[in-house]
C-alpha cells in the first residue's frame, strides 16, 4: 500500500469543501486504482477519495453507472465530487466492513447475508436494463481468451487456440439467444465488492464495468467466489433461492453453468495476468479455489464442447494441481 498522495488532490478537496481533513491510504484492488479515507477534522464526517488516474484508468463509466442504480433504487454510494481530468471522485464512505470480512467473523450470519445479497439481484432483474453495451459473444470470447493468453504460456502448455473459440461458440451459442431481453450485469459481484453499512443494508461497489446480458451471470460471481469459499451446499440453497423469487427459463442452470465456466476460465487467465504481468503472486493462491468450480462447470452437459477441449489440451496432471503449476 503506496502513502504517496497523487498530485492535485489538496486542490480538489478544497474545492469540494473538504480543506481542513486528514488524507488517510487504504488497500487498493486488483486496478490501478487507489483509495483515501477523508476525514473532515472540524465537521467530523468521513468520505471516501477514488483516484482513477488517466489514462490507464477512467471515471466516466463508474459515474455513470453509478448515478443509474442510485436512481433506480439499488445502493451505490452517492457522489459528491468529481475531477475528470485528475481522475478523483470523492465518494459517500461505505465504512470499512465487506461482507466477506463479516461472515470471516460471524459465520453464523451466512445464510442471511447471501440472501439480501440475491434480493439485490432480483431487484436489479426485475429493472428494465440500463443504458450499457451488451454483454455479447465478442465480449465473452476476448474474457475466456484470457486463460489462454495468460495462463497456458505461464504454465507451459502450447494448446488448441481455434479449437477453444469454436468450442465457447458453440456453448455459448443457446446462451446469447435466451439473453435478449438483457438485465444490468455487474460483473464483479461478490463478497468482497458487497459493503455492511451502519444500518444493515449493503452497499454496493466496483461496478463500473456493467453490461446488458444474463441474470445467471452476478449470481455465479457471487456463489462461486474467487476469494471466498462457498460450499456446494450453500451454493444450491442460494440457487434454489433465486429461482423461487423470480421467473426463470427451464435452461437457467444450464445458462448459469455456462457462465461460470466462462468466468472461472477468464478470472484464472486475470489471476495469471496479474502475476506475470503486474507483479502481484498473491492472486495465484486463489487460482486452485477457481479451478475448483470451474471443473463443476465443466461437468454439465451443457459445457461439453468447452470440457472435450480442456481433456485434450490442459493435461491431466496439471488440472489435478488445480492451480496448474504457477509461481
Amino acid at each position: 500500500m503506496t502513502t504517496t498522495l497523487p498530485d492535485g488532490i489538496d486542490t480538489f478537496l478544497a474545492q469540494a469543501g473538504w480543506d481542513s481533513c486528514v488524507i488517510e491510504p487504504l488497500t487498493g484492488d486488483a486496478s490501478f486504482r487507489r483509495y483515501f479515507r477523508i476525514r473532515d477534522t472540524e465537521g467530523g464526517r468521513t468520505a471516501m477519495l477514488m483516484d482513477a488516474p488517466p489514462p490507464q484508468e477512467d471515471i466516466g463509466p463508474f459515474l455513470h453507472v453509478g448515478r443509474w442504480l442510485t436512481d433506480n433504487g439499488l445502493r451505490a454510494p452517492t457522489i459528491h465530487a468529481e475531477d475528470g481530468s485528475h481522475g478523483f471522485i470523492l465518494l459517500e464512505d461505505f465504512g470499512d466492513t465487506r461482507m466477506r470480512d463479516h461472515l470471516d467473523v460471524v459465520p453464523d450470519d451466512e445464510e442471511a447475508a447471501y440472501r439480501e445479497a440475491i434480493d439485490a439481484l432480483v431487484r436489479l432483474g426485475k429493472l428494465p436494463p440500463g443504458p450499457f453495451a451488451p454483454y455479447d459473444m465478442a465480449t465473452y470470447q476476448r474474457e475466456a481468451g484470457l486463460l489462454t493468453e495468460w495462463y497456458c504460456p505461464a504454465a507451459g502448455i502450447a494448446v488448441d487456440m481455434p479449437g477453444y473459440t469454436a468450442a465457447w461458440d458453440e456453448a455459448l451459442a443457446p446462451l446469447i439467444a435466451r439473453q435478449s431481453k438483457g438485465v444490468t450485469v455487474l460483473r464483479d459481484y461478490h463478497a468482497e465488492n458487497i459493503m455492511l453499512l451502519a444500518d444493515g443494508s449493503q452497499g454496493l461497489i466496483d461496478f463500473q464495468d456493467a453490461l446488458v446480458g444474463h441474470p445467471a451471470y452476478d449470481l455465479v460471481s457471487l456463489l462461486q467466489d474467487a476469494r471466498r469459499d462457498v460450499a456446494p451446499e450453500l451454493e444450491r440453497a442460494m440457487l434454489d433461492y433465486y429461482v423461487s423469487q423470480t421467473d426463470v427459463d427451464p435452461d437457467f442452470e444450464a445458462d448459469y453453468a455456462r457462465l461460470g465456466a466462462q468466468r472461472n476460465a477468464k478470472i484464472v487467465g486475470i489471476f495469471a495476468r496479474l502475476w506475470k504481468r503486474d507483479g502481484k503472486p498473491r492472486y495465484l493462491g486463489m487460482i486452485p479455489r477457481v479451478w475448483d468450480a470451474l471443473e463443476r462447470d465443466l461437468a454439465h452437459p451443457a459445457l461439453a464442447p468447452v470440457a472435450a477441449w480442456f481433456d485434450a489440451n490442459i493435461p491431466s496432471d496439471v488440472r489435478a494441481r488445480r492451480g496448474g503449476g504457477l509461481g
